[in-house]
């Protein structure tokens, strides 16, 4: 079995240094995908999927809102949600593919370019943003949420759900659904 590496955000003092703690994890599984090789290359993709799935459903049902209370926020917060939601589709496509193939390699590699350059977009864009116009309890607050959010969250990719409001509707549902899709293609 391979070790999927985990950075630890027990410690983290507010949301924002806990999801860049998680950022460094999502930038690691990312380059252990594409150096992996045969079912190595599945566990570090279905690692990856899964904490992506997690990770942006909270971000758009805790961070999002925060951001858009903030001067400036909507259109940073919308900027954002748009990223998610391109890569919640190129996630999705990916996950049927065959993670061996040269079409996966070539659409993985643009696919963690993207996220890449998301990740950036939210520590020098919508972080000091928040840092700036959010109190540090609130951002405390904030990180204990996205923990409970993340717990419930789906381990899929939902490309459906394209608004905080659907994340809170569909979420649940579709949270279930993985688990068990998840539950039996492990049993195979």
């Amino acid at each position: 079995m391979t070790e999927v590496r985990e950075v630890r955000t027990d410690d983290a003092g507010d949301v924002i240094e806990f999801l860049l703690n998680q950022h460094q994890q999502v930038r690691g599984l990312l380059d252990d995908v594409l150096s992996a090789t045969g079912p190595e290359r599945q566990q570090y993709f279905d690692a990856v999927r899964e904490m992506l799935a997690r990770h942006e459903t909270a971000e758009e049902m805790i961070v999002r809102p925060l951001t858009r209370k903030a001067p400036g926020g909507e259109e940073v917060a919308q900027g954002r949600m748009d990223e998610e939601n391109e890569a919640k589709e190129v996630l999705a496509s990916l996950e049927k593919m065959d993670v061996t193939s040269a079409e996966f390699t070539a659409k993985f590699s643009e696919f963690r370019q993207s996220v890449l350059t998301h990740a950036q977009a939210e520590e020098t864009q919508e972080f000091p943003l928040l840092r700036q116009n959010t109190d540090a309890e609130a951002l405390q607050k904030a990180r204990d949420r996205v923990k409970r959010a993340e717990a419930m969250a789906p381990t899929h990719p939902h490309p459906s759900a394209k608004t905080t409001a659907m994340n809170y509707v569909a979420g649940p549902f579709a949270a279930m659904l993985d688990r068990a899709r998840d539950a039996f293609s492990t049993d195979s």
